[in-house]
């Protein structure tokens, strides 16, 4: 092998979701991939020593998969994993027993019907790329299938997690912030994300206009119960925003009157409740904010 072409020698495991453990009907959703020490130039490398190697994580973003093997998977919850699971398998390993602790990692922290292949050997131009080339073999949809565009909430959910990711701040966002932490026991809503700088609570929700309304009257009903838990709970205020698609791209224009009163409606709705509202074309100036607000 050339000089300058040298690859770490590592091991790599797949996430896959498994909702059914008696029919074993799975598919990839994510890897784990950790470096086992030294370096390979001949091309035939093993796995090498387990050493105290860096180690990453990544999961997929497209769902379709998953739902459908399970229209019911919650998808959002599967996402939100990805943070812990880097966080926790950054803590450190057992040089004597990786393996033995990442599986209580996923006893710990994962979902039940998340499971871990056995490690395999791999070698690596570097950690990034290793990761790339493992996802798309074994996780990402080939390429000849079509990919159709995301719509709706999960458009904006994707928008918001991109800019987040680009400003560096993604893992360091709460995740599917349970509402009945500071209204009451039962309330169903969980808001997207939100952290806290000094002495106020910033959360956003995603909010789609396709096909109606009822997310902005739900964000809006709880608005004063959420607002009043924060104040209690956190002793801080609470700026909720809700984002949503620019009026062009859901036809909410001059022509399509309905649209754009239904679209109007909505805002002012949310507005008139103390939620701002920002659409995902001011996600970047938001992220930059986090960025700096969480002193990266």
């Amino acid at each position: 092998m050339a000089i300058g072409t040298e690859r770490r020698r590592c091991e790599f495991q797949l996430l896959r979701y498994v909702p059914d453990v008696v029919r074993n009907e799975s598919v990839h959703i994510g890897v784990i991939l950790r470096e086992s020490g030294g370096t390979d130039d001949s091309g035939k490398g093993g796995p090498g020593g387990r050493g105290d190697g860096k180690i990453e994580v990544r999961l997929t973003r497209d769902w379709r998969r998953v739902r459908c093997l399970d229209p019911d998977a919650d998808t959002a919850l599967l996402e939100s994993m990805e943070s812990e699971l880097r966080r926790r398998l950054h803590e450190g390993t057992d040089p004597q027993d990786p393996g033995g602790r990442m599986m209580r990692l996923f006893d710990e922290s994962l979902s039940l019907n998340v499971q871990m292949t056995e490690p395999k050997a791999y070698l690596a131009e570097s950690m990034p790329a290793g990761l790339e080339e493992l996802m798309r073999l074994y996780v990402e949809p080939m390429p000849r299938e079509r990919t159709p565009r995301l719509n709706g909430r999960a458009a904006i959910q994707s928008r918001m997690r991109t800019e987040f990711e680009q400003a560096g701040v993604w893992d360091l966002l709460r995740k599917r912030i349970a509402a009945s932490e500071y209204t009451r026991p039962g309330d169903p809503l969980r808001i997207d994300v939100g952290y806290r700088p000094n002495g106020i609570v910033r959360m956003f929700h995603a909010v789609s206009f396709d096909p109606g309304l009822e997310m902005a009257k739900v964000l809006a009903f709880s608005e004063v119960a959420l607002r009043a838990g924060v104040e209690r709970v956190e002793k801080a205020e609470l700026e909720l925003t809700a984002v949503i698609e620019p009026a062009a791209r859901v036809g909410a224009t001059d022509e399509e009157p309905e649209r754009l009163a239904l679209y109007r409606f909505g805002v002012e709705t949310m507005e008139e409740h103390r939620i701002r509202v920002l659409t995902t074309s001011d996600m970047g100036r938001v992220a930059e904010t986090a960025r700096r607000e969480l002193n990266l």
